[in-house]
């Protein structure tokens, strides 16, 4: 055999077989499809138990399938041959309409129980005020210096939230005595409403000028307006109706009249939806009319606002106290971890210099993010209740446990968004003269935001997922719906728990905890969905 032939024999530096490649792809193609087939299998398991599809009348089921899901596949199937980007139109109404009108009603839920109207009405001005002066001093930044401007704003900030006790009043105090104010659903129509209709009003002045905007945005505030003076017509109380009408109804009607007047292309796709829910509104008359029973469900309107715990009777199960607590606490996470975690990630990446210290910050940051969970609950309990004094299981101990548990994910997804602006631009700004904390306020977060926004939201949604913790805190297994930071609370994960161990009774795993665990997987999913969103459109701004 020859020099030659030998050499040819022996393969290259990087030489690949292709037929391990291919069975290398279709191994990892089949790991995939386990996945998601074993998580469907799972989640039909758990929907069947909780909606009780099969208890329903045949009769039921051909209705609904031939006046609202045959239509809606047929119109689907015709866009996807013949229209594709009309699908997805489809996709994003449905996707903006039932995320936004999950979040609406949980924020419905905490001004029925929880903030009064007046009192929000009075932290709003609080707010609004240091933010207007804010605006104000920035426009003769090159006048007044920024520790003025600072301090100018801190002092004005924290005279008009809290005020001087014994000689100034605070701005909410000012407002509670107000001696005639606004009907509850009008305070949240127009604080909630202006805001989503100034949002929607500025989208289109953008394309079709300034007058139109106007239009656009008066248009959405009579819109909430209408439909929460309209609400006890249609069931609804008039304050929920309100923040429905703001949260979901302005921003999904937004997107159809933007999708009519600027996408003709795409205008097809909003056929879709209107036959869905046209043919729903016309099987449940048809239903109705003629007496078919329909499912025996677990998951209805009663159960996520019920109120019981259901000891001994799985009927009188509610699981409302349990959402109105995870909103709490979701509150008190979020208001501590971002701006801690942030602050950290921005001070390890842009001022912290390579040192011994920093070296060691970050190898522990990296530990605490893998550290189980029951063991943030033991440092909770130390931290705040043996030596902190504070009450057990408390929405305030609560909230302050899961942010330990979620600020090390925090710190870490935003000092990786950080780090991922490019360099060159902070050099660019040096170069124009600009300071160290003018270029992170105005170079490097305007570019990160996206990232730690995203990053914040999946830590948030993995504290709600979170029941260790909780128990170790000395939560409550039968609680209360709360109203204060001081009250005692329960969330979604520990009332699953408590059906799950405490009462033993075989009909609790197939009635509320199955109906529990779809509330539960919708919010997730909800937060997720609204991650992947901000996330993509945010690339896509940076892209453009």
């Amino acid at each position: 055999m020859s020099a030659d032939t030998e050499t040819r024999s022996v393969p290259e530096f990087g030489q690949v077989s292709r037929t391990a490649g291919v069975v290398f792809r279709y191994l990892l193609l089949a790991a995939t499809l386990v996945g998601i087939v074993a998580l469907g299998v799972l989640l039909v398991y758990v929907a069947m138990d909780a909606f009780q599809p099969f208890t329903a009348d045949v009769e039921w089921h051909l209705t609904y399938l031939g006046v609202a899901v045959l239509p809606t596949l047929v119109a689907g199937a015709y866009l996807y041959w013949r229209d594709g980007p009309g699908l997805g139109v489809a996709f994003e109404f449905f996707g903006l309409g039932s995320v936004s009108l999950l979040f609406a009603g949980g924020i419905a839920a905490l001004f029925i129980d929880l903030v009064p109207s007046l009192v929000w009405l009075g932290y709003l001005i609080a707010l609004v005020i240091p933010i207007l002066l804010s605006v104000a001093l920035t426009r003769i930044d090159h006048v007044v210096p920024f520790w003025v401007r600072f301090l100018a704003v801190g002092v004005v900030g924290v005279l008009s939230l809290i005020g001087v006790p014994g000689y100034y009043h605070s701005v909410p105090e000012m407002v509670v005595q107000i001696p005639i104010v606004p009907m509850d659903w009008v305070i949240l129509a127009v604080t909630l409403g202006g805001p989503m209709a100034a949002v929607v009003g500025s989208l289109f002045a953008g394309r079709r000028g300034r007058s139109a905007g106007l239009r656009a945005g008066a248009v959405a505030l009579v819109g909430v307006l209408a439909v929460a003076f309209a609400g006890p017509f249609l069931g609804i109380d008039r304050v929920p109706a309100a923040v429905i009408g703001a949260i979901a109804l302005v921003p999904t009607g937004g997107h159809v009249a933007w999708t009519l007047l600027e996408r003709p292309r795409e205008r097809a796709g909003l056929l879709v939806p209107v036959l869905l829910v046209a043919g729903i509104a016309a099987g449940t008359v048809v239903v109705s009319a003629a007496g078919f029973a329909g499912p025996d469900t677990w998951l209805t309107w009663e159960f996520v606002t019920g109120l019981g715990s259901g000891i001994g009777d799985p009927q009188a199960a509610g699981i409302y106290p349990a959402i109105v607590g995870t909103m709490m606490l979701m509150i008190v996470v979020a208001l501590i971890s971002f701006p801690v975690g942030v602050g950290a990630a921005i001070y390890l990446e842009e001022y912290a210099g390579e040192s011994r210290l920093k070296r060691i910050i970050d190898v522990n940051i990296s530990n605490l993010a893998g550290v189980p969970s029951v063991v943030y609950g033991l440092l909770g309990l130390g931290a705040f209740v043996r030596y902190g004094g504070l009450t057990p299981g408390t929405v305030i101990v609560g909230g302050a446990t899961l942010t330990l548990l979620i600020l090390p994910i925090v710190i870490i997804s935003a000092r990786e968004a950080i780090r991922s602006v490019p360099d060159t631009q902070r050099q660019a700004s040096y170069g124009m003269g600009a300071t160290r904390w003018q270029t992170v306020r105005k170079v490097v977060l305007p570019r990160a935001f996206p990232g730690i926004l995203t990053g914040t939201i999946l830590a948030l949604s993995r504290a709600i997922g979170e029941t260790a913790p909780l128990i170790v805190i000395g939560a409550p297994q039968i609680f209360d719906l709360p109203t204060t930071l001081s009250d005692r609370v329960g969330a979604m994960p520990l009332q699953l728990y408590v059906w799950a161990t405490t009462f033993a009774d075989p009909a609790f795993y197939t009635t509320v905890l199955a109906a529990g665990v779809v509330v539960l997987l919708v919010v997730m999913l909800a937060m997720n969905s609204v991650a992947i969103v901000l996330r993509n459109r945010y690339q896509t701004r940076g892209e453009s």
